[in-house]
């Protein structure tokens, strides 16, 4: 039994006091680093959002200008070349800009008249269509959906007319980014590539290698694929919608190439608008069922469907169509509508890298494999 008085007592107060310091000087470190990873990682979040934009259209223009500044690049040095193609683009974005700043500016006076027209319209027959409804589903009633859908319509007039400034000045800062982005990327590009390639170890260099160059041909071919195939959709729908006496139909052909980039459902959302329209101003005529020929039959199943997928896409992104639907749903819920349109080639990208990983352990054995399988001979 131990009679010392000392361990009797137990700790000291100075050895409460120093305990209790050191605790509480480890909870405040414990905050203090808290609070400042979580500023560094919202930091770090503000800044990849405000960059994702320019960075991804950086890229687009880069694989899409690679071309011409290599054929450049034979007479002229690199810079060089950059630099004739930027004033090519500056002078066709100059006369384009001079052309349709007008019709804009009409576009937009004749929008904020016809919209409430042509929601009044379709108000009313969407409440002659729930009418007939009404008498087999009384339930359909109380859902009130002609109030409901004339409320969607106005707040989405009003969201695009309020957005249109802000949209202006996001695009006039875009405009300043994306060119300088995109001139390091064209310039830089190869060297940056190398330099990370680099960085692989060297058992692994030539599979990063490998993938380095298979990921950027893939991605080249795919963008160039895609734009190409949305050019196309929105000149066919343009030049098809001003045979008839269709208004807005630039607008209407345009939105349909853009929608198109997404798989699948892009362009069904992109016939639409312009379906509707056609349906207020012509009613069941012989003009209507054109536009909707133009659209389904012409534009998506002969021109996309028939001759533009198998040659353009197909052959590039090679995936299941159970892919390419959870591509697009992830990819929509993290960044929207971009995400929609940059799923597909991102999964495209990791199945690469999955193939080549298992053709690399497969054909060549990766160091760690090899010694295994030799220990145990």
């Amino acid at each position: 039994m131990n009679n010392d008085p000392v361990a009797r007592r137990g700790l000291t107060r100075g050895q409460v006091a120093l305990s209790f310091l050191v605790l509480s000087a480890g909870i405040a470190c414990g905050l203090a680093i808290y609070s400042s990873a979580t500023t560094l990682i919202s930091l770090f979040r503000t800044a990849s959002t405000v960059l994702f934009l320019p960075l991804l259209l950086s890229l687009v223009l880069t694989f899409l200008l690679e071309p011409i500044v290599a054929q450049l690049e034979k007479l002229f040095s690199r810079s060089g070349s950059i630099l004739i193609v930027y004033l090519l683009m500056l002078g066709l974005l100059t006369l384009s800009a001079l052309w349709l700043l007008p019709h804009w500016q009409s576009f937009i006076g004749n929008l904020g008249t016809d919209f409430p027209r042509y929601t009044t319209i379709l108000t009313g027959y969407l409440r002659e269509l729930l009418e007939g409804l009404h008498n087999r589903f009384p339930v359909i009633e109380s859902y009130n959906l002609p109030i409901k859908f004339r409320g969607w319509a106005e707040q989405l007039l009003a969201a695009f007319l309020t957005s249109t400034p802000q949209s202006a000045l996001r695009i006039g800062g875009l405009m300043i980014i994306v060119p300088l982005f995109t001139f390091f990327l064209l310039r830089d590009g190869r060297k940056i590539r190398r330099a990370c390639v680099a960085l692989a170890p060297n058992r692994h260099y030539e599979m990063v290698h490998d993938l380095s160059f298979l990921i950027s041909k893939q991605l080249a071919e795919f963008i160039r694929g895609r734009v190409l195939e949305a050019i196309i959709i929105g000149i066919v729908v343009t030049a098809g919608l001003s045979v008839t006496d269709m208004r807005y139909a630039p607008m209407f052909g345009i939105f349909a190439g853009v929608t198109n980039l997404i798989p699948y459902i892009g362009p069904i959302i992109g016939m639409v608008p312009g379906i509707l329209i056609a349906f207020v101003d012509f009613g069941a005529s012989a003009q209507f069922w054109w536009i909707v020929i133009l659209y389904v039959i012409i534009a998506q199943v002969i021109i996309d469907n028939f001759i533009l997928i198998p040659i353009l896409i197909s052959r590039v992104s090679n995936l299941h169509p159970l892919w390419v639907f959870f591509a697009i749903i992830v990819g929509g819920k993290i960044y929207g509508v971009i995400g929609m349109i940059i799923g597909v080639p991102i999964v495209s990208i990791v199945k690469i890298i999955l193939l080549e990983i298992r053709t690399y352990r497969s054909t060549f054995r990766l160091p760690e494999t090899a010694l295994i399988s030799d220990r145990h001979h």
